[in-house]
């Protein structure tokens, strides 16, 4: 299972956006006041901006102020969204435990929303009937946007050591509640300083950041204040800028490319161009967009840049001694001046989890039934990704078993399956190739081999040459000119490093 904010950061990798389109049919935006007029309006801003939209935000309000045919009308417009895009409906619900079932039964079921906001103002137990399924998501209001926020959520807490006011707590409460990876915080974009405080307080949990565009939030200061180390984590809700453009699309698109340039991340590339032929509408489900996510580091194997995400992965590899300069006697007797050693990943896990985030996000473009670790380094690496992803995990023995079973190949699985390779490194392919061949003399079928580092030394050819394909979260070329350009590795080892690399 899923949880939902491993899907909505799926998204924002896969299309390189944190924008949440609003879908607010204002009145005064509207041909004429009626439900109908409500569904043209947001259905044409879904097709106006699915392509660039890591998700949408439909307002309650709007849509239960025209009647039952609007309740109709905001069911009908999450089911237009596009397979594969999370819907938060804004709809800030809070009461106790009974009636907060009945909620999340309508915004949940009945709407098919995947996520919506929630007042904390009743404590845990309202909370829990939204968050016991990991697949739907909370944001909670934690500093609001709107100029009254302060009157009671800046109050101190006396009790409290060390000190900290109302919204504070808030964060941290969320902190400890958010079991399922399910469940984040709104923060207005209004009040950086509040969304600093709550980004040290949470620093991995997601943000909906309100108040970009028409409430004056500066979105420069906003990003600054609230993204994670990875670049990502907040997501930014705009509507009237967008719905009340000229051209929706150019209006969200130019939004995304600000973002980007903000936050240093590389700027997206639309899957359908401006004046494309409308998607038809359909009922949310599973369907081949989840097939098309990007690697982890967003850039072909060639690609020498690193997106933040991916580069702050590379650089805590490096401090936790997983890549090692020097001198080293390898395997094969050759004297190398750089070491990758990833079996220290087992003494932090931390970052072990990380990794098998990393792992993750390649995997779920693959079409595969089960894991297959390669025996050592990769096994717990599998093991992170197994219990993040929700993917069995088998691993081919180096030797066959001399008693019991005599398994060739441990844990279940059925003939015909589709096995994935996960190893740490790729150098030459040696390696994969003889668990391939253990692999599918069981049986199975082996398409795809995924590692952690590629190190450029032939795997990827001699793999794709017998009719397999590589992938890897990172290149040795790419994580070499991260470190270059950021000083965080002597010239003089670089290239030495790439010499070696050359021969």
């Amino acid at each position: 299972m899923t949880s939902f904010f491993a899907r909505l950061e799926a998204r924002a990798r896969q299309i390189d956006s944190l924008l949440c389109v609003g879908l607010d049919p204002h009145a005064a935006d509207l041909t004429a006041p009626t439900a109908e007029a409500a569904r043209r309006f947001c259905l044409r801003l879904i097709e106006a901006t699915a392509d660039v939209a890591a998700a949408f935000k439909p307002n309650a309000a709007f849509f239960e102020a025209l009647g039952p045919d609007g309740f109709a009308t905001l069911r009908d417009v999450i089911a237009a969204v596009p397979d594969g895009v999370p819907v938060l409906l804004d709809a800030k619900r809070g009461d106790i435990a009974s009636t907060a079932e009945a909620y999340a039964h309508a915004a949940f079921e009945m709407l098919g929303a995947d996520a919506i906001t929630l007042s904390p103002y009743l404590g845990r137990d309202s909370l829990e009937p939204f968050l016991v399924n990991p697949e739907r998501g909370v944001f909670l209001l934690c500093k609001t946007s709107n100029p009254g926020a302060g009157d009671l959520q800046d109050l101190p807490l006396a009790d409290r050591q060390p000190y900290q006011r109302l919204f504070e707590r808030v964060a941290t409460l969320a902190c400890g509640w958010n079991t399922n990876d399910n469940l984040g915080l709104v923060v207005g974009a209004t009040h950086p300083e509040a969304l600093a405080a709550v980004r040290k307080l949470a620093p991995e949990l997601w943000i909906l950041a309100p108040g970009v565009g028409a409430q004056g939030g500066d979105l420069a200061a906003a990003l600054r204040a609230g993204l994670r180390q990875d670049g990502l984590g907040l997501l930014v809700p705009v509507s009237r800028q967008i719905s009340r453009a000229a051209d929706p699309h150019k209006a969200a698109l130019e939004l995304v490319q600000e973002i980007s340039t903000l936050s240093g991340a590389r700027r997206i590339k639309p899957t359908a161009a401006p004046n494309a032929a409308p998607r038809p509408m359909r009922r949310r489900r599973l369907s081949s967009m989840v097939n098309r996510l990007s690697s982890f580091s967003g850039q072909d194997a060639s690609a020498s840049s690193l997106a933040p995400h991916a580069a702050a992965l590379a650089d805590r590899l490096l401090d936790a001694g997983c890549v090692r300069f020097g001198q080293f006697t390898l395997k094969s007797g050759l004297r190398s001046p750089i070491y990758l050693d990833l079996r220290q990943l087992i003494s932090a896990p931390a970052l072990l989890a990380d990794v098998g985030r990393a792992y993750v996000e390649l995997l779920r473009g693959l079409r595969f039934d089960r894991l297959a670790a390669l025996p050592y380094a990769a096994l717990p690496i599998a093991t992170a990704i197994s219990l993040q992803g929700g993917w069995p995990m088998i691993y081919p023995r180096k030797e066959a078993k001399s008693y019991g079973t005599a398994a060739e190949i441990e844990g279940a699985f059925v003939a015909g399956e589709r096995a994935v390779v996960i190893d740490d490194l790729a150098t030459t392919g040696g390696s994969k190739f003889e668990a391939i061949e253990k692999l599918t003399a069981a049986g199975l079928v082996v398409e795809d081999v995924v590692v952690l580092i590629d190190r450029q030394s032939g795997a990827a050819e001699a793999l794709r040459a017998a009719g397999f394909r590589l992938h890897a979260v990172l290149t040795l070329t790419q994580m070499l000119d991260h470190w270059e350009q950021a000083g965080r590795v002597p010239a003089e080892q670089i290239a030495a490093t790439r010499a070696f690399l050359r021969t």
